[in-house]
């Protein structure tokens, strides 16, 4: 006989397996993905901003095989012109009126590891545990995320991909925002290891009801445990650098680059794999330094609200910051300016602090990286050092630098054409190239708006398609 007990578990488990069945649906892109570049292109007519050296009026870009081969005047591309032997027919894209950039850059986001944040199973950005440092973001990227398409149709090509959660949640991957598969989006596998850094002061808020001396010694016990981590992670380098033959474990064998230089482990240089610490405040940062010194660890900081307390430091050791809450923050002290978030990038910059600025928002608009940093370009930040926040500095900060962020020969030909700065809201993305390849700006903000335009030209409200 049937219970209704049981009834009610078969028809939970049915519940159950149909919403696993149905994760993936929630995000489905059904944009073309880009071929490989099968001709040489020329982009002619559009005024360049290479990043790296003069702006150039009426400029040439130049791309084969998915890698600049120059850029140019228009004179000066007239003399190439007349010498060059294509082997195959060269494509001129006529940008007169027009601007060429490099593509931009997301230092910091979860693109493609979360989809809708309030339904759990699209998200995938943290696993169980609180030290994973075998954990690699970019192995969990979704290629068919919606997502992805509206970033990069606001000319947002790569990302930093970042997980969370736990004290070590892993590994950064640097991924371009279009590809078949995971492993066609990779740019880098394991751009480094992220650390979340103990905070090191008592919070005082009104919703704060742990006496500070007990979160003090909770700060100081969880940082004991990190130097704990690092400390067996060294001393299984150690072990397994004597002794091939000692057993692996897959935790610590991850953390074993953040202890070498390229050329093998060297206790004199500057580790290989950079470790991302995450941290805000002004006591967690001079502590996260401190710690990374100690140990030779290569630190990159991640968050930074409080980096321009502690510049010298930062500017001394020279350790980059990226400003993961993006510009659109409220001040974090009651003393201080309204303006507080959207001054903070000029303040680094006139500091001497190599910086890179992330959209801050839900994953869902990232592509509203670009207008975070016009924010910061509004209140005293040059607008050429912010196009550099999320072109050549977010490369340099990832690792890309020499492939990414600037148009220059021997660089991936990883590009947009716009209308006007991409940081003017008005401007628009009228194509864009990674590695050469020409991608699809279409996204389904895009096809909704071709839809609903289709139906008022049925209804005679609009006049017939041309």
């Amino acid at each position: 006989m049937t219970t209704l007990a049981s009834s009610a578990a078969r028809v939970a488990a049915f519940t159950l397996a149909a919403c696993c069945s149905l994760a993936p649906t929630f995000a489905q892109d059904l944009t073309r993905k880009a071929p490989p570049q099968s001709q040489p292109i020329a982009i002619v007519g559009g005024t360049v901003h290479p990043v790296v050296g003069e702006i150039i009026p009426d400029g040439v870009v130049y791309f084969s095989g998915g890698e600049i081969k120059g850029v140019y005047t228009r004179d000066a591309w007239a003399k190439v012109v007349q010498v060059a032997l294509f082997k195959d027919p060269l494509r001129v894209l006529d940008a007169s009126g027009k601007h060429v950039y490099p593509g931009l850059i997301s230092p910091y986001s979860q693109l493609g590891l979360t989809e809708i944040q309030a339904v759990r199973p699209s998200n995938d950005m943290s696993e169980t545990g609180d030290v994973t440092p075998e954990v690699v973001a970019g192995n969990a990227v979704n290629p068919d995320s919606t997502l992805l398409p509206v970033t990069r149709s606001n000319g947002v090509l790569l990302a930093g991909v970042f997980p969370t959660g736990g004290t070590i949640p892993g590994n950064a991957s640097v991924i371009r925002l279009d590809g078949w598969t995971t492993k066609d989006m990779t740019v880098i596998e394991r751009a480094g290891l992220v650390l979340r850094f103990p905070g090191m002061r008592a919070v005082q808020a009104w919703w704060m009801d742990t006496p500070e001396e007990d979160q003090q010694r909770a700060s100081n016990a969880a940082l004991e445990r990190v130097r704990k981590f690092f400390d067996t992670a060294l001393a299984y380098d150690t072990a397994r650098d004597g002794d091939p033959a000692t057993p692996i474990d897959l935790r610590w064998e991850a953390m074993r680059p953040v202890f070498r230089d390229a050329a093998g482990r060297d206790a004199g240089e500057v580790a290989a794999m950079p470790l991302y610490v995450q941290a805000n405040d002004l006591d967690q940062i001079n502590a996260a330094v401190a710690f990374c010194l100690e140990r030779n660890l290569r630190c990159i900081i991640v968050g930074g609200r409080d980096a321009d307390r502690c510049a010298d430091l930062l500017k001394a050791h020279d350790i980059p910051v990226i400003l993961s809450a993006g510009t659109f923050q409220l001040p974090r002290r009651g003393d201080a300016a309204y303006d507080d978030a959207f001054t903070l990038p000029a303040r680094l910059h006139a500091a001497g602090v190599r910086f890179s600025i992330a959209g801050g928002d839900d994953t869902a608009h990232e592509r509203n990286l670009p207008y975070a940093v016009a924010m910061a370009v509004a209140h005293g930040l040059p607008h050429d050092a912010g196009i550099k926040a999320i072109t050549l500095d977010a490369a340099a900060v990832l690792g890309v630098a020499d492939r990414y962020g600037s148009l220059e020969p021997g660089k991936s030909a990883t590009l947009i054409i716009t209308t006007d700065s991409p940081l003017e809201v008005r401007s628009n993305v009228v194509a864009a190239f990674i590695d050469g390849r020409e991608i699809d700006l279409s996204n389904k903000q895009t096809k909704l708006y071709e839809k609903y335009l289709e139906r008022y030209r049925q209804s005679g409200d609009l006049p017939p398609k041309p």
